[in-house]
């Protein structure tokens, strides 16, 4: 019996960012972000992440800005393996992953006084959620799909279905608390100095247990148990065989009882409890030029260098990477800003905005950033509206487009160009209490990733390994409620 090549558990790459941003970034850290996202030149509360050199403009005295957001999106790839009609009669499809982030705080503060401020924040800066995939993923079930066609090949005629119990979920948190200070040059101009401690915190189970296949053509029945009991029969042929004399038949019956055995630990369940942690230091710097109706910032976040160790609790995929102590680059990419506000009237703002995250720059997992083709762009655009002294009303627009190539893209890590929409009000209660109110929502391009077998391509290995052909469509979905609540005194 010829060994089956099964279960490559690779959740320590499954990455669940459930918010805006690059590939690790988030950029929603104040709900005033979901309803105007062209903060890149804000001289509010909000500017202590989206413009920290623009704080210098606040009036003087302690300004604080508290915010709680939901973010819910689902992820779906739709896969088609000509083995997964063995399982359900249908060479596509549907794996689905719900991802959700019902409550995420951020908190951001100044302090000004004449031409110094002092501002610090607390947010979630990357990750922020939990994703949760109930059937498994394409990668795991396309090696339990093979058990068919190989047993046959292996002289067990009729074996044409299969079946497996495959669960995934994965957690990541990337915290992050900033401190630094503006200093005010001249009337019009301003310089920031600061930094950011990230704090990351993952959490990885999933499992693949209870392999079944019509062996046969028969019942269904457990694969893993069937060659356990299999091997032992065969060894004890052997044995026997030996016993009598017959070392020729000995040694047929110990080679089958390997191969047997081989197969038993190859289909027996496996399952992985990993938690991950890490901690690096974001260095930023930031300017601010403010003229007439005009203001322009920019920012500039350095690359963080990450290393995230594992935490195993239970690891029995055989896969080393995932034992207890292991460290995983994980760096943040680098990111520069820029943005522009222009009030055409009194009561109305139009503002633009640029960002660039540097990452092919930033080491990650299996160095996966060299199938990137390049950074990643954003192009953001919003309009701001007073209707009263007391009621604002805005919206904005985000492009992100990535720079992605097909080995970047795998079902447990992916994403895809989007474009964003964002809406909200803000109430001003008296002079000192402002209470932000948004809507936020991102729609996602479709991603086809083609497979071609090892037969039409001397070079390929296959859908995941297999040695034929696939394809997967990726897309996601996501939308995000925002309440937020700036007070100054």
């Amino acid at each position: 019996m010829r060994k089956l090549s099964l279960i490559s558990f690779l959740m320590l790459i499954v990455s669940v960012p459930t918010f805006a941003g690059g590939l690790l970034t988030n950029t929603n850290q104040n709900v005033a972000f979901l309803r105007n996202i062209a903060r890149g030149a804000s001289t509010e509360i909000d500017a202590v992440y989206s413009n920290p050199a623009g704080v210098a403009f606040l009036n003087d005295g302690f300004h604080l800005s508290l915010n709680g957001q939901s973010a819910f999106q689902t992820r779906t790839i739709n896969s088609t393996f000509a083995p997964f009609a063995g399982n359900g009669g249908s060479a596509t499809k549907e794996f689905k992953g719900e991802a959700s982030a019902p409550f995420i705080p951020s908190f951001q503060a100044a302090y000004k006084k004449g031409n110094w401020t002092f501002s610090g924040s607390f947010a979630v800066t990357g990750g922020g959620g939990k994703a949760t995939f109930n059937d498994g993923l394409a990668s795991f079930e396309s090696q339990v799909a093979m058990i068919p066609p190989m047993l046959v090949k292996a002289g067990i005629a009729g074996t044409n279905k299969y079946d497996v119990n495959s669960f995934i979920e994965g957690r990541q948190y990337i915290f992050g608390l900033q401190l630094g200070a503006t200093y005010k040059l001249t009337d019009n101009f301003s310089a920031f100095l600061g930094g950011r401690m990230n704090y990351v915190s993952n959490s990885y189970f999933g499992y693949v247990r209870d392999i079944k296949a019509n062996i046969g053509g028969g019942e269904m029945i457990n694969v893993n148990q069937y060659f356990t009991a299999a091997a032992n029969q065969y060894t004890a042929a052997a044995a026997a065989a030996t016993a009598a004399g017959n070392t020729a038949l000995a040694q047929q019956y110990t080679a089958a009882a390997t191969s047997a055995a081989g197969v038993a630990i190859k289909t027996a369940d496996k399952e992985l409890d990993c938690d991950q942690s890490g901690w690096g230091l974001t260095p930023i710097i930031g300017l601010d030029y403010k003229i007439g109706k005009l203001n322009i910032g920019a920012k500039y976040e350095f690359r963080t260098s990450l290393n995230i160790e594992n935490q195993t609790k239970i690891n029995t995929t055989g896969v080393a990477a995932y034992k207890d102590g292991v460290n995983t680059p994980n760096d943040i990419p680098g990111m520069l800003t820029v943005g522009a506000q222009y009030s055409i009237l009194p009561a109305v703002r139009a503002s633009l905005g640029w960002n660039h995250y540097y990452d092919k720059d930033a080491k990650m997992a299996n160095d996966k950033q060299k199938y990137l083709g390049g950074g990643t762009d954003e192009y953001l655009a919003g309009a701001e509206w007073d209707i009263t002294d007391r009621i604002l009303v805005s919206g904005g627009f985000q492009s992100t487009n990535y720079e992605l190539q097909d080995n970047y893209m795998s079902d447990m890590s992916f994403t895809t160009s989007s474009y964003s929409v964002g809406m909200g009000a803000a109430f001003k209660l008296n002079k000192s209490l402002k209470v932000n109110v948004a809507y936020f929502f991102t729609n996602y391009d479709k991603y086809t990733k083609v497979t071609k077998s090892t037969a039409e391509d001397a070079k390929s290995v296959g859908y995941n390994g297999t040695g034929l052909a696939g394809t997967d469509v990726f897309t996601r979905t996501n939308k995000v409620f925002g309440l937020g609540v700036d007070y100054t005194f």
